[in-house]
C-alpha cells in the first residue's frame, strides 16, 4: 500500500452526526495525555514528508509502519515483531518486515525517519511553535518517560535505548512516541490478563468507540473466517449484539481501558500538577498536524486503542 492509497481509507470524514466518543468526552488524565499526544507521536506514519524520504529507500506505507516502529527492537523475528504489535496478522507481519529489511539496513532506516520526522513536525509546527516552547514540552515528558519503569514494555524499552535527537521538535516527536509505546504496551498487558485475543479486542475497541465491526478491525489483515468467528464468540459471551456492544461489553472494555491507565499511573503522576496544562498545550499542537494533513481527521481513529 503507497501512502495516497493509505490516505484514501484512513483520512476519510467522520459520518456528520458521529458523537465524541464517551472515552473521549470523559476523558481520564492518563487518556487526555494520550489522545493530546497521539497526532504528534505519529507523526512519523502519517506525514507525507517522512513517507517520501523511506520510498526513496524503496519502503512503503506499510513497510515504513512495520520496519521504522520496529527498528529499535533489532533483527528480531517477525513473530517478536507480531507479538509486540499485537494487533495485526502474523502472517502480514512477516511479509512486511521481510520486505522492508530487504530494502534498508535498520540502523539506516532510524536515521532516515529520524531526521525526516524531525524536520516535518517543524514544518507543521514551526509557523506558530517556537523552539523555546517545544524544548520545554519536551524536557517534560522526557523526565516523565526516563525513569520510567520498563517491565513487560518491550517496545518502549526498545525506543527508550535509542540516542536522545538533537532537534527540538525530534525530541518532542521522540518523547509523545514514548508515552505512546508505553501506553500500548500496557493495554496489550491489560487485554492479554483479561483473556483477550488480538482479534476480539480489535472488535471490542473499534465498536467502543463508534466504528461499525470490521471498520477498523479489518485493516489488520485477519482472514474473515478468524474475524468472524472473533464476532460470534463476542456475541456468545454476551459482550456484543447486532454490532453494537452490550451494557455487558462496554463495561468490560471500560475495565481494559481503566487497567491501562492505572499502568500510566507513574507517568500521570511525574507530571503532577503540570499535566492538564502540559495537555491542552499539546492538543492544540496536534491540531495543527491534522491541519497540515499530517493525521487522519477522524476522531475516532485518533481515541483507538
Amino acid at each position: 500500500m503507497d501512502y495516497d492509497a493509505a490516505v484514501e481509507v484512513f483520512f476519510a470524514p467522520p459520518p456528520p452526526d458521529m458523537p465524541t466518543p464517551d472515552v473521549v468526552a470523559a476523558a481520564t488524565p492518563a487518556r487526555r495525555l494520550r489522545d493530546a499526544l497521539e497526532p504528534i507521536a505519529m507523526h512519523a506514519v502519517w506525514s507525507r514528508a517522512v513517507n517520501a524520504a523511506l520510498a526513496e529507500h524503496g519502503l512503503n506505507f506499510l513497510t515504513s509502519y512495520v520496519c521504522g516502529r520496529a527498528a529499535a527492537l533489532g533483527a528480531v523475528p517477525s513473530s517478536v515483531v507480531a507479538a509486540t504489535f499485537a494487533a495485526f496478522e502474523p502472517g502480514l507481519i512477516d511479509q512486511l518486515w521481510t520486505e522492508g529489511r530487504s530494502h534498508i539496513e535498520l540502523d539506516e532506516l532510524i536515521a532516515v525517519r529520524d531526521r525526516a520526522a524531525a524536520a516535518s513536525l517543524r514544518h507543521a509546527l514551526g509557523a506558530v511553535v517556537g523552539e523555546s516552547d517545544v524544548t520545554r514540552a519536551a524536557q517534560l515528558l522526557e523526565g516523565a518517560v526516563s525513569g520510567a519503569d520498563a517491565t513487560g514494555r518491550v517496545l518502549f524499552a526498545a525506543l527508550r535505548s535509542q540516542p536522545q535527537l538533537d532537534d527540538p521538535y525530534g525530541r518532542l516527536w521522540r518523547a509523545a512516541d514514548l508515552f505512546r509505546e508505553h501506553r500500548g504496551d500496557s493495554h496489550v498487558a491489560a487485554y492479554v490478563a483479561a483473556g483477550l485475543d488480538p482479534v476480539r479486542m480489535g472488535v471490542l475497541s473499534e465498536t467502543w468507540v463508534g466504528y461499525p465491526v470490521g471498520e477498523y478491525s479489518g485493516t489488520r489483515a485477519w482472514p474473515p473466517p478468524v474475524h468472524a468467528a472473533a464476532v460470534a464468540r463476542l456475541e456468545a459471551d454476551g459482550l456484543l449484539i447486532d454490532g453494537v456492544l452490550t451494557d455487558r461489553g462496554r463495561s468490560f472494555r471500560n475495565g481494559i481501558e481503566a487497567a491501562t491507565d492505572t499502568a500510566q499511573d507513574e507517568l500521570v503522576g511525574a507530571l503532577g500538577g503540570r499535566l492538564d496544562v502540559l495537555a491542552e498545550e499539546l492538543d492544540g499542537w496536534s491540531k495543527l498536524c491534522v491541519e497540515a494533513g499530517a493525521f487522519p481527521p477522524d476522531l475516532r481513529k485518533r481515541a483507538a486503542g
